[in-house]
């Protein structure tokens, strides 16, 4: 028999996309799986029960009988510690996990007897960029994230000159030139803005420039210490220097906004409570680590505070925001995994294989790595 790939509704606040979209739907469909999508979960993405059972899904009311029936349970966000007990044993979960941070989760897969792929934990190489969900989706967060700030700023992006005088340009920085801040470049950039970017990767230089911004350039050491593309730890000695050189471009911006994250550990602190009280009256910071901890002191989570006239945006999810193309992205990413580890027939295993590898998080009721 094929194998049955559920969907579920997302239960996380604010969550507004979608495992699976119709169109990668009826792909699987074609290739000998079955597919089952519980009742709405695809309308606050704007894909309607009609598009899905078009496509050649089952639409399932039952949220437990779902869980209870299938084969694969592909979620964006992991399901809730009593839906994982729902599942049946050697049953595959497929979603963002963070397991390193969230222990209990891991420890509800093993106790239920079932094997887990995280996206979050999919080896950033060359041949599963396309299984890349934390890039498509940083993609879309950086890009809206210049539009959240322009619309809670009081003032337009380019330079315009008018009879009644000229306008200068907004002074945006960007914390982090990872795949959110040089989307963000890009944007700002496209709207008029003086862009400057931080980023304690020299090697990063060339793609800000490459996008019309101007890299603010702290000299490194040997305390920065990369794995995966990521930041893994810096000294404290480091971002204190890299805070005093960018503090004074922070004072002079119109727009803040930082990205910075290292996976399993809380977010590091680059804006300061001075760096925000030396800001202009009215700018606006957006700080999009602040989910893991916040890159800016006085941040909240899916919260806009007000600091001495600075406004501070704490959006959780952005990708959610724009949840038809972030769904798209996604879908293709997972659908791409799910091509990657198994067929209609069910799943390879290849455990030595080094995409295999880097995602199984639990094994059958047994905690990987």
């Amino acid at each position: 028999m094929a194998m049955i790939v559920a969907v579920p509704i997302e239960t996380k606040f604010k969550e507004n996309r979608v495992a699976l979209v119709p169109v990668v739907v009826k792909d699987l469909v074609a290739k000998g799986f079955s597919v089952q999508v519980e009742a709405g979960a695809g309308l606050n993405s704007f894909f309607s029960d009609e598009a899905y059972q078009q496509s050649g899904a089952t639409i399932v009311s039952d949220k437990k009988s779902l869980y209870a029936t299938a084969d694969v349970v592909l979620k964006v966000n992991a399901p809730q510690v009593d839906e994982i007990a729902w599942m049946k044993r050697e049953a595959v979960l497929v979603s963002f996990m963070w397991a390193a941070t969230n222990q209990d989760l891991v420890s509800a897969c093993v106790q239920a007897g079932i094997s887990a792929f995280s996206m979050d934990a999919v080896p950033r190489i060359s041949r599963a960029q396309k299984m890349d969900a934390l890039s498509s989706q940083a993609n879309l967060a950086g890009y809206k994230a210049v539009l959240m700030c322009a619309n809670t700023l009081g003032k337009i992006f380019p330079m315009m000159t008018t009879a009644a005088g000229t306008i200068k340009p907004s002074k945006v920085v960007i914390f982090g030139a990872g795949v959110a801040g040089l989307q963000a470049v890009a944007t700002a950039k496209r709207l008029g803005a003086i862009v400057e970017v931080s980023d304690i990767r020299p090697e990063t230089k060339e793609q800000v420039q490459s996008l019309g911004g101007k890299f603010i350039e702290v000299k490194g050491d040997d305390t920065i210490k990369m794995e995966g593309g990521y930041v893994k730890g810096v000294s404290e000695e480091f971002l204190k220097m890299q805070q005093e050189l960018v503090g004074k471009h922070v004072a002079e911006a119109d727009i803040v906004i930082t990205t910075a994250l290292i996976p399993g550990r809380k977010a590091p602190v680059l804006v300061t409570e001075e760096m925000v009280k030396s800001m202009k009256f009215g700018s606006v910071i957006l700080d999009m680590a602040v989910e893991q901890g916040g890159n800016v002191v006085g941040s909240k989570l899916n919260e806009t505070v007000n600091i001495n006239g600075v406004a501070i945006l704490g959006e959780g999810n952005i990708p959610s925001l724009l949840p038809m193309n972030a769904s798209d992205l996604y879908a293709k990413n997972i659908q791409t995994l799910l091509y990657h580890l198994a067929d209609k027939e069910g799943f390879k295993y290849e455990l030595e294989e080094e995409i295999t590898k880097g995602s199984l998080i639990v094994f059958k009721g047994e905690k990987q790595g």
